[in-house]
C-alpha cells in the first residue's frame, strides 16, 4: 500500500530576495512552491532545515524563516530544526552552545541542521557543538564536505572522524547526508568519485554500512541526488539496504529550486508494490521514523 511520505530535508524561504550569488540561479522555494512539488510526488509535510554557516547561504535559509514557516504553513512544514554554527558566541571550544540550543528547543525546534560548517569533524569547536547537542537531546543532520572550496563538515576517505564522534558522543543521534557521505556506501569509494554520484554495483566494504551497523546513534538521510543514487545505482542492493536499515533511514527530498526533481519516492513505491521491500520497512522509512524523531 502506498502512503503519504514525510520529508526530513526541506529548505524554504518566506520571500525571495535575490539570486544565489555566484551562478545567478534562483535560490529558495516558498512554501507554496514546495507544496506543489510535494503533491506531485506524494509528500505530506516536511522538516524545514535552516542554513546558518557562512560557507553556504547563511542569509537565505534562516532559523527564523524555518520557525515562522512551520507556524504559518503547518500543512506543508510540519516541523523545524534550528541550526547552530560551532563558531557562534565566542568562536572557541568553550562556548556555551546550550544557550541557543535550549532557547530554540523551547520554541519548538526538533533538531539541529543542516550542519554545513566547513570544519574538521574532530575540531574542538565541532566536538563542543556535539557535546552540547547531546546534552540538550537534539539530533544533528550534517552535510559532509571537503576542506576548503566547499561546505559541510570535513572528514576524509573512510569517515573515521565521524566514527570517533559516534564513539565519543554515544547518546547523540547523527544523521548523515551529501555526496561525500553516500559515496561511502560502496567499498570502492575513492577520492576521485566521492564528490559525485558513482554508478554501478555497490561493492562490499562500504563505510556507511559499517557505521550504521556498528553504532546505534548513526542514521542517514536519503534526500537529494546523492541519497537516491546510493540506493538506486544498484537496485537489488538498494532494496536490501533499505530493508536492513529500515529503523535508521529517513525519506527526504532536499528541493532547493523549482527545477529540482527526485526519483526516490517512485523507487520506494515501486519497491513495496513489487514486494522488494516489506510494507513495514516502507512505512518506517517513508514516515514512521521521522515521526519517532520529532514527536517521540
Amino acid at each position: 500500500m502506498i502512503i503519504k511520505k514525510l520529508d526530513i530535508h526541506a529548505h524554504v524561504v518566506l520571500e525571495k530576495e535575490y539570486p544565489c550569488m555566484g551562478h545567478g540561479m534562483e535560490m529558495g522555494l516558498t512554501c507554496g512552491e514546495l507544496r506543489g512539488m510535494y503533491d506531485r510526488i506524494g509528500v505530506e509535510r516536511g522538516v524545514a532545515l535552516p542554513l546558518v554557516s557562512p560557507e553556504h547561504m547563511s542569509d537565505q535559509f534562516t532559523v527564523r524563516d524555518a520557525r515562522l514557516a512551520a507556524g504559518k504553513f503547518p500543512e506543508t512544514i510540519g516541523w523545524w530544526f534550528c541550526n547552530i554554527d560551532p563558531r557562534w558566541l565566542t568562536n572557541s571550544p568553550e562556548a556555551d552552545l546550550s544557550i541557543p540550543m535550549t532557547y530554540y528547543k523551547s520554541l519548538g525546534a526538533k533538531g539541529i541542521g543542516e550542519l554545513t560548517a566547513n570544519l574538521p569533524v574532530d575540531d574542538p569547536m565541532m566536538h563542543n557543538l556535539f557535546r552540547h547537542a547531546e546534552k540538550c537531546g537534539l539530533p544533528i543532520l550534517f552535510h559532509v564536505g571537503q576542506q576548503g572550496d566547499d561546505y559541510g563538515i570535513v572528514d576524509g576517505l573512510g569517515l573515521h572522524r565521524i566514527e570517533e564522534a559516534l564513539q565519543r558522543f554515544p547518546k547523540l543521534r547523527l544523521i548523515g547526508h551529501s555526496h561525500k557521505w553516500w559515496s561511502e556506501i560502496s567499498g570502492d569509494c575513492s577520492w576521485e568519485n566521492r564528490a559525485g554520484n558513482p554508478k554501478g554495483p555497490v561493492v562490499p566494504g562500504g563505510r556507511v554500512i559499517e557505521l550504521m551497523r556498528n553504532y546505534p546513534n548513526m542514521y542517514a538521510d536519503l534526500s537529494a541526488g546523492s541519497g537516491e543514487n546510493a540506493v538506486m545505482r544498484d537496485p537489488a542492493f538498494g532494496y536490501r539496504f533499505l530493508e536492513e536499515f529500515q529503523d535508521k533511514l529517513f525519506f527526504g527530498v532536499d528541493y532547493c529550486t523549482a527545477g529540482n526533481y527526485r526519483e526516490l519516492s517512485r523507487f520506494l513505491d515501486e519497491g513495496v508494490e513489487m514486494g522488494r521491500i516489506s510494507q513495514k520497512a516502507y512505512n518506517k522509512i517513508c514516515r514512521e521514523n521521522l515521526l519517532a524523531l520529532v514527536e517521540g
